[in-house]
């Protein structure tokens, strides 16, 4: 879509929005002044929020992408909010027809539209800090049939959709670093979607990533936006910063390994799968749980699958594994979207079984597109196997 087209449609539902809301705000003129100028704004800075990386002054296109992507999450707030409000007064509107005119309406119109703006201003507001601060520690205990004593408190971090672009940075980065290194987990997992730009752009940003540490190393699959942002240049990068990217393929923690740490037995198998629609973007890279697990010991004491969707689910339970984590839907990041999210999903956030499987989604680390977060909070995730 190019950008006069952009220009286009964000003039038609800002429009809309400023019809139905700012001549019932009336009786309220600071209230329409100030929706008025908003509107105007937003209509103009939303579609420069999405193609700010674009331009050639990268410190104006930083500032425009904020703005602009502040004014979305803003808006698309004001757009449900009115529609709902529309919907609302067409049920009144068509009750007082039948009841012969007998409600009250009249204080209706400019009570509404007023609770639009002030609901839409709070949500924005709540939003925005909920998805700047550093994401919060989800523990999860996970039941595994038949794991063996000595694996029983195996931990994982997950990490997923941190999207590190226009206005996450290294700061961001950092602090998730920090908080996952508290936890001294066995494994870190990054489940996708970590960048929204290309390595040239992004690679200063991400280097805080290095420095993660567990028992076992860091390991990382890929997401559809790692595809939107030139994915192989990406895994060479994140192979250059130490992390283990898992195509399609596996890696043991083997006996020999977890003997050091009094985990003596049988191997755990951690598997990675590309993202599910890759292959439209590469068909070497198609995504394939069977073949993750080409290889791998015949008996284990678990087999956890890496995989950005959780509708690779029915894949990964055919091939064998007990887990699968994965990420993906931000939890719907913030309502409405969260109701939707499962039209797409089987999932939308946390544990479920799926057969003999079990599917951790996670919220996601960080966020994409607006800075905001309402409903659904980012999470860092801290899972912990136990016997069933």
């Amino acid at each position: 879509m190019n950008l006069l087209t952009l220009f286009g449609l964000s003039a038609v539902l800002h429009g809309y929005v400023a019809l139905r809301l700012i001549p019932d705000l009336a009786p309220f003129p600071v209230s329409q002044g100030v929706l008025a100028c908003l509107m105007a704004a937003s209509a103009l800075l939303t579609p420069l929020g999405l193609t700010a990386r674009r331009m050639a002054g990268r410190s104006l296109a930083m500032r425009l992408g904020w703005a602009g992507l502040v004014c979305m999450g803003m808006f698309s707030s004001l757009m449900v909010l009115t529609l709902l409000r529309d919907l609302v007064w067409a049920v009144l509107w068509g009750l007082d027809f039948l009841l012969a005119g007998t409600l009250a309406l009249a204080p209706w119109p400019p009570a509404s539209a007023l609770a639009v703006v002030a609901l839409g201003a709070m949500a924005t507001l709540l939003g925005f800090l909920n998805a700047r601060r550093t994401a919060a520690v989800v523990r999860v205990d996970v039941p595994i049939r038949g794991l063996p004593a000595a694996w029983q408190g195996f931990t994982v971090a997950q990490i997923s959709d941190i999207h590190v672009g226009p206005t996450i940075r290294q700061g961001y980065v950092r602090r998730i670093v920090d908080r996952v290194n508290g936890l001294g987990a066995d494994v870190v997992a990054i489940t996708g979607d970590l960048v929204d730009g290309g390595v040239g752009e992004l690679a200063a940003q991400i280097a805080p990533l290095a420095d993660l540490r567990s028992r076992h190393g860091t390991f990382f699959v890929t997401g559809n936006h790692e595809y939107y942002s030139g994915a192989h240049a990406w895994i060479d990068e994140l192979r250059r910063l130490g992390l283990t990217v898992l195509l399609n393929e596996h890696v043991v923690i083997a006996p020999s390994d977890a003997q050091a740490e009094g985990r003596p037995g049988l191997p755990l198998v951690l598997a990675g799968v590309t993202d599910f629609n890759a292959a439209y973007f590469d068909a070497s890279h198609r995504s394939d749980p069977v073949r993750a697990l080409l290889g791998a010991p015949a008996d284990a004491a678990a087999r956890v699958l890496l995989a950005h969707q959780p509708r690779s689910a029915a894949a990964a339970e055919t091939a064998g594994f007990d887990l699968q984590l994965s990420g993906h839907t931000h939890g719907g990041q913030f309502y409405p979207w969260n109701l939707f999210v499962r039209f797409q999903q089987p999932f939308t956030a946390g544990l479920h079984p799926w057969g003999a499987l079990w599917v951790y989604t996670s919220r996601g680390t960080g966020y994409w597109g607006p800075p905001k977060r309402f409903g659904a909070p980012s999470e860092i995730t801290c899972l912990r196997l136990v016997a069933a």
